[in-house]
């Protein structure tokens, strides 16, 4: 006697009752499942044969069964490139292992067309473990393929754009540096700029330009920020410098102006600022070598090695940021460079690199060390061993770094080798 609750069978209208109807039904579902699945299926003999194959396979291939069953292989199907990799790969793989799957093929229609697809295979064991059959599923992947190929598409479209954005980053970038650096009677003078990225513009600059017969300007600097305004602003600063030396070459007044600039310009809105070094150089006289003047506003202290083989920081205390007060505090020092002495300037990218030898920063210690023992030197000498030193720090140099070095030279027969 049936428990209570239990569902009875209904009886249909035919008298057939539900459970020998969904029986029915079950049964026609199997062979419908395996003939019209959203996937390939096919059964082939251990020597490649092709034992059975679903309606689903042959639409999309274009065959009748009778072409196929019996008389062509699963090789037979793949196009060259296909079978090939078959013999070579997924067979002695499948044969190893029993079982491999999600693999690209192309399988070769009747019209000649190719449908890409994802094969996997399994070999069907009997009872003691004998291969019997091998029977395997396809998956058409021409949509996989199609979002596969718009994507390389998209890629490659992207890499190109990144490329043009990299020239076009430095022809900009070289617009913001001089050509080349004047000549001054009695100075060699060298300079580099290092790039941590090419794919955004830095805003650090350097400049030396002649102001009178035997008075000349130069400045390095650094704009806060990377990228399309940084250069702008970079490019205002560099021309607000060497117009203003010219109206009046006292290095503090020169910077006094730039802020003036910068705090007009960009304070209001978008504030722009940037550490700069501006120094004035002139012949010493009879004495021989130079004097420079040198104006901090807010940057690292320019380096002095000299030629007895010391090495140490000109003190410009108190320098405050250009562009953002409006009454800047600017420092100024006056130095003699004699026969034999460099001076070094430098941007912030250089002393804040990062080093896995201290774990930290690189450091002004560390930098004055290196001076120390690279004293003395020569302009190429000194600019030759900063970029060495750049490089030894690789991706841990994550700012612009520009250098500017100028040198007194000696006597021919006094001049120290260059340092290697």
């Amino acid at each position: 006697m049936p428990r209570e609750g239990a569902l009875e069978p209904e009886p249909q209208q035919d008298g057939t009752p539900d459970s020998a109807r969904f029986s029915a039904l079950l049964e026609d579902s199997a062979e419908d499942l395996y003939e019209n699945a959203p996937c390939g299926y096919l059964s082939t003999l251990l020597d490649g044969r092709i034992a059975k194959i679903n309606a689903r396979l042959l639409g999309w291939l274009g065959y009748r069964r009778e072409d196929l069953v019996g008389r062509r292989t699963f090789s037979d199907l793949l196009t060259v490139g296909g079978r090939i990799y078959h013999e070579t790969h997924f067979a002695p793989l499948l044969a190893m292992q029993g079982e491999i799957s999600g693999i690209a093929l192309e399988l070769k229609a009747a019209d000649g067309s190719r449908l890409p697809v994802l094969v996997t295979s399994t070999v069907k064991t009997g009872g003691d473990g004998a291969p019997l059959l091998i029977r395997t599923t396809v998956f058409d992947a021409r949509d996989r393929r199609a979002y596969e190929s718009e994507l390389l598409r998209a890629r490659q479209e992207a890499e190109g754009e990144r490329e043009r954005l990299k020239r076009l980053n430095v022809i900009l970038q070289q617009t913001l540096l001089p050509p080349a650096l004047s000549n001054v009677p009695g100075l060699d003078v060298a300079a580099h700029y290092h790039v941590a990225s090419a794919d955004e513009v830095g805003g650090d600059f350097y400049d030396l330009f002649p102001l009178a017969r035997d008075r000349w300007g130069l400045f390095l600097g650094d704009v806060c920020g990377k990228g399309a305004r940084a250069a702008a602003v970079t490019s205002l600063t560099r021309y607000t410098l060497r117009a203003a030396a010219v109206y009046d070459p006292e290095p503090a007044a020169v910077l006094g102006n730039l802020n003036t600039v910068l705090t007009h310009e960009y304070n209001q809105s978008d504030p722009r600022f940037c550490t700069v070094v501006f120094g004035l150089l002139t012949p010493d006289g009879d004495r021989g070598g130079f004097r420079i003047t040198l104006a901090g506003g807010g940057h690292p202290p320019a380096l002095l090695m000299r030629a007895d083989g010391t090495a140490a920081y000109l003190p410009t205390p108190g320098g405050q940021l250009i562009g953002v007060l409006q009454d800047a505090q600017i420092s100024t020092t006056t130095v003699r460079l004699a026969p034999g002495d460099t001076l070094l300037l430098y941007t912030d990218g250089l002393t804040e690199a990062h080093t896995a030898a201290a774990g930290g920063r690189y450091g002004d210690e560390a930098l004055l060390d290196f001076a120390a023992e690279l004293s003395p030197t020569t302009a190429d000498a000194a600019v030759t061993a900063i970029r060495r030193l750049l490089d030894t720090f690789g991706t841990g140099v994550d700012d612009d770094t520009a250098v500017l070095a100028i040198h007194v030279p000696r006597p021919t027969s006094e001049e120290p080798p260059c340092t290697p």
